[in-house]
């Protein structure tokens, strides 16, 4: 077998699945409409208000209740079939798209409705979050988690990657209304995946009955665990401080570049999903994640951040924010399949509510916060917060699994 032979088959391997392939395929499809959305929600708060702390909140509520109730979330895929949930999901999502690309086509759209649609979107993340994550390893089993997840991410990066750029040609020659559209109907795709997926190829997965103190077993149990808890705990930071490029990147290409064209914010975008995809392929390709590659990937994450700030114009910028992409998703990647590959069957739905509230439900505080100071200061400061933070905590990671390995060792010598 030759070399490039082997690399596709190890990289790719989850693909030989057939249900996780329907997923994928499915996936591409909406993820791009969903960046579509992501872009042209952003821009069209900015074209209403123009303040940069609205756009925040606009990025805020939609996880305001992945913030507040995610592991309630996590409970519920817990509890019942994943693919059921994702069902209601899917719809309740496409529904919101379409009703605010109605609104926008006729002129009845306000800031005031963008944040309602946006917060209900976010009660709809809340429960997609954690059964979509879970339902990766019913697809494919233990030994293909991580690249599954890896190829999760390369494809969520792929959309990044697709639909800004479309949705910049879209706002540009026909205006907002038609990413709206497009992203409703991106939905169908998932919808017939998991339509087509047979049932009987299911790995077997243990629900759990409901009981008192589920959520609070879940908090125990993931304490109880330093891996679990250190991989949460960086994902908390980065998820507030660091990852709120919806909110970074239109500033940064409105009031430090001086780019009006939605073009140009959609080719920062892009930029940073080329990045992401081939983060994601690296990742993909490694059999399994360990918390020192982890802690790496954080570090080199802040770093390029770090760079991407001082970048001296847009063009350097897009140049600096493909290795961003790269290693901001290699490390989100990388936890991913680390939570999965350390959590019990019965407690992963809580454990990846867990996840999706440390990367996703601290938007709301990360997001509004990060607005703030940019209003104060200027989007480079923003962006400098946000990699600083990252790079604290990769320091801190960086200690914290030297610590665990002395006192691994000390209790082998004991």
């Amino acid at each position: 077998m030759s070399a490039a032979r082997r690399f596709s088959s190890r990289t790719f391997a989850a693909l030989s699945v057939r249900n996780f392939r329907l997923y994928f395929i499915g996936q591409l499809i909406s993820v791009s409409g969903t960046w579509m959305q992501s872009v042209a929600q952003g821009w069209l708060v900015l074209q209403i208000t123009g303040s940069s702390v609205d756009l925040g909140i606009a990025v805020a509520l939609q996880y305001v209740p992945m913030l507040l109730l995610g592991s309630y979330g996590g409970l519920i895929a817990d509890r019942h079939e994943k693919r059921r949930i994702l069902y209601f999901t899917q719809v309740s999502a496409a529904l919101l798209a379409l009703v605010l690309g109605l609104l926008v086509t006729t002129h009845h759209v306000t800031v005031a409705t963008v944040f309602v649609l946006a917060g209900l979107l976010g009660v709809v993340n809340m429960f997609d979050v954690p059964a979509r994550q879970a339902f990766v390893q019913e697809m494919v089993g233990r030994d293909l988690i991580a690249n599954a997840v890896s190829l999760n991410s390369v494809l969520m990066n792929a959309g990044r990657l697709i639909g800004p750029g479309i949705a910049a040609g879209f706002i540009a020659v026909v205006g907002t209304a038609v990413c709206f559209y497009a992203n409703a109907v991106s939905y169908l795709a998932v919808l017939l995946a998991l339509a087509l997926m047979r049932r009987a190829e299911f790995l077997p997965m243990r629900t759990v009955e409901r009981e008192k103190g589920q959520l609070r077993l879940g908090l125990r149990y993931v304490a109880a665990n330093p891996v679990l808890r250190d991989v949460i705990l960086s994902v908390a930071v980065v998820g507030t401080f660091a990852y709120n490029f919806t909110v970074m990147l239109p500033l940064l290409t409105r009031h430090t570049f001086h780019q009006t064209s939605a073009a140009d914010y959609g080719l920062l975008m892009a930029a940073m999903g080329l990045g992401a995809v081939f983060g994601g392929l690296f990742v993909a390709h490694r059999s399994r994640p360990t918390p020192r590659l982890i802690a790496t990937l954080l570090l080199g994450f802040g770093l390029f951040m770090t760079l991407t700030s001082f970048a001296p114009s847009i063009t350097w910028a897009e140049i600096a924010l493909v290795p961003t992409g790269a290693f901001s998703i290699a490390f989100m990647s990388s936890a991913n399949a680390t939570l999965q590959l350390n959590s019990s069957q019965h407690m992963r739905g809580r454990v990846m509510s867990l996840y999706g509230i440390a990367f996703l439900g601290t938007t709301p505080i990360g997001a509004p916060l990060i607005g703030a100071i940019i209003a104060a200061t200027n989007p480079r400061i923003g962006m400098e917060v946000g990699s600083g933070f990252a790079l604290i905590t990769g320091v801190w990671l960086v200690i914290s699994l030297r610590q665990d390995e002395r006192n691994i060792a000390m209790l082998q010598r004991a």
